[in-house]
């Protein structure tokens, strides 16, 4: 069993930044990949960014480049992903995920395992 802990989501005017937080726990030694997805309402869930632990790779979606940056945390279970320049259409519920991924790609049936989100808001 893998649990997935997300904190750091809040309220936020369009232009500024917040800093998301995950920490894994239990069996994960097989997975070598931790991502952020978000999910609007009404939307489909989408990729947002990806970290893999061999060679500290990171992959992102077309819409986040420049502005999000996705990282290790000081421990080696925990994932940050360091948001700025946060526009409204960057609203929605942000999930972390955890899964054995060898392909530089953000789909979701790639990861089995999934905290239970944190918001985000950015008002415009």
């Amino acid at each position: 069993q893998v649990q997935l802990v997300e904190s750091g989501g809040g309220s936020v005017q369009a232009g500024g930044s917040l800093r998301l937080s995950c920490t894994a726990s239990g069996d994960t030694g097989l997975n070598n990949c931790m991502a952020w997805f978000r999910q609007a309402p009404g939307k489909e869930r989408e990729g947002v960014a990806a970290f893999w632990s061999f060679g500290r790779s990171t992959h992102y979606a077309d819409s986040v480049k420049g502005r999000f940056t996705i990282s290790q945390g000081n421990a080696t279970n925990t994932v940050l992903l360091q948001m700025n320049s946060l526009k409204p259409e960057d609203t929605g519920m942000y999930y972390c995920a955890t899964g054995r991924v060898r392909a530089f790609r953000l789909w979701v049936d790639d990861f089995p395992y999934w905290g239970q989100g944190t918001q985000v808001i950015v008002s415009s």
